[in-house]
């Protein structure tokens, strides 16, 4: 990805554009073949002679411009024939950001064969699900991956959608009329670099393109924070359900030896800051004036390779720490017991009101149970068969029955059969 936003390899994408430029308009008997032969075959570029150039004219696409007709001679006077620099910068740009967006396509898919690994391994292995951070009811750990795998699908659908968008080139030229060039000439130059014509532009690409470019990345960006944020939850000691790999030699704190800190997810967690800022910049960019300001252009030099780069660097960490996620079993069960089956509650209330007692009734029934329970030594079910309320409707072995974990997973396998986890098929860990 780095190598994608390098000097060199924007030159490069610069001087096929021009070279395309002026094959198609030999092509068309716009220019003579020759000439269009002799370009291909002289064209390059010195990136130290043209930082050299732009000294003096303080413009970098002319610096490149007198840079490359210094190697081609005579014919170079057909190069960048009825173009604008927005024309080779905005099409170099659609070019880099697909080949980003396919780079970034196979990352986000190791995180979600990280995620399924995991939600296959971990299927019915029992945890307490949590909401606002209290005990809830019981979820699996596989299920809790399960929905991470998920997550990254919606997220490889949108990057795929915003990569169609920003697959677009124009060489129209100075206000996007096609008034010095012909329009097939855009149209043969986009077709050989794998993007669309804009049908119809300024000076420029219209900016909520990037917008929705840079908000995906920015999207995707607060879905690994809100997993890195999930993962340091899980590795606080009081927790203890899950945490990051720790390796031999690693380190913790400079002054307390004992630590093991969730640094990765935090780092994670940090970055997706930086790449929601940069989708904010994004959508100022796209008021610009008339047919087109410079505005955006110091901007998009700045965010959209460090965009890029740092969700490529996030997703490849995310995948990694998924991969090398350390998971105690034990932990969740013990967890689990700390509220004493207290995450039985709905499902005795919804029992009552079955065997038709009112839903008010029932509901400070067990909250009665409930309360009891949090307060002293006893657990749930025992405080439960306390309220003759209660055990006049539901007998004390029917109560057993609903206090169990069995209920909560009836359709733990439908939910990975909807997903295609594992191909549906049911994995214990």
């Amino acid at each position: 990805m780095r190598e994608l936003w390098a000097e060199e390899r924007k030159f490069s994408v610069w001087l096929e554009i021009e070279v395309l430029a002026c094959e198609a308009m030999a092509s068309f008997g716009l220019i003579p073949s020759a000439d269009a032969e002799e370009i291909r075959k002289r064209a390059r570029f010195s990136i130290p002679e043209i930082q050299e150039i732009e000294k003096r004219t303080n413009h970098d696409v002319i610096a490149f411009l007198e840079n490359v007709a210094s190697y081609v001679g005579p014919a170079a006077r057909w190069i960048h024939q009825g173009l604008t620099s927005s024309d080779i910068l905005d099409t170099a740009l659609g070019v880099q950001l697909v080949k980003a967006c396919d780079i970034l396509l196979t990352d986000v898919q190791l995180v979600r064969q990280a995620a399924e690994r995991k939600a296959l391994e971990y299927k019915y292995t029992p945890m307490i699900g949590r909401s606002h951070g209290i005990h809830a009811e019981p979820i699996t750990f596989g299920l809790k991956m399960a929905l991470m795998y998920d997550e990254f699908g919606r997220a490889e659908t949108r990057l795929r959608h915003a990569r169609e968008n920003v697959a677009v080139g124009k060489l129209s030229g100075a206000v996007g009329t096609h008034a010095h060039l012909d329009p097939r000439v855009e149209e043969e130059v986009c077709r050989r670099l794998g993007l669309k014509p804009d049908l119809l532009s300024t000076q420029v690409i219209q900016r909520d393109r990037h917008a929705e470019f840079s908000a995906t990345i920015a999207l995707i960006g607060s879905s690994i924070d809100r997993w890195a944020t999930e993962f340091r939850h899980l590795q606080r000691t009081e927790v203890l359900e899950a945490e990051e790999f720790f390796k031999p030699g690693q380190k913790g704190s400079s002054a307390m030896p004992h630590k093991r800190n969730p640094i990765i997810s935090e780092r994670l967690s940090g970055l997706a800051r930086v790449l929601r800022g940069n989708g904010v910049a994004a959508l100022e960019n796209v008021a610009l004036w008339h047919e087109r300001d410079i505005s955006h252009s110091s901007v998009e030099r700045i965010i959209l390779p460090d965009s890029c780069i740092l969700l490529d660097y996030m997703l490849v960490t995310l995948s990694a720490l998924v991969d090398g996620l350390v998971v105690y079993p034990e932990h969740m069960r013990q967890n689990l017991a700390i509220t004493k089956g207290l995450f039985f509650s709905q499902s005795i209330l919804l029992e009552l009101t079955r065997r038709g007692i009112d839903r008010k009734e029932a509901y400070e029934l067990v909250q009665k149970a409930a309360m009891a329970t949090w307060q002293g030594k006893d657990d749930f079910l025992t405080e439960l068969e306390r309220i003759p309320e209660i055990v006049a409707v539901i007998p004390k072995s029917d109560l057993t029955g609903f206090c169990s974990l069995e209920q909560h997973f009836r359709y733990v396998d439908r939910t990975f059969q909807q997903l295609k986890l594992g191909k549906g098929k049911a994995e214990e860990s």
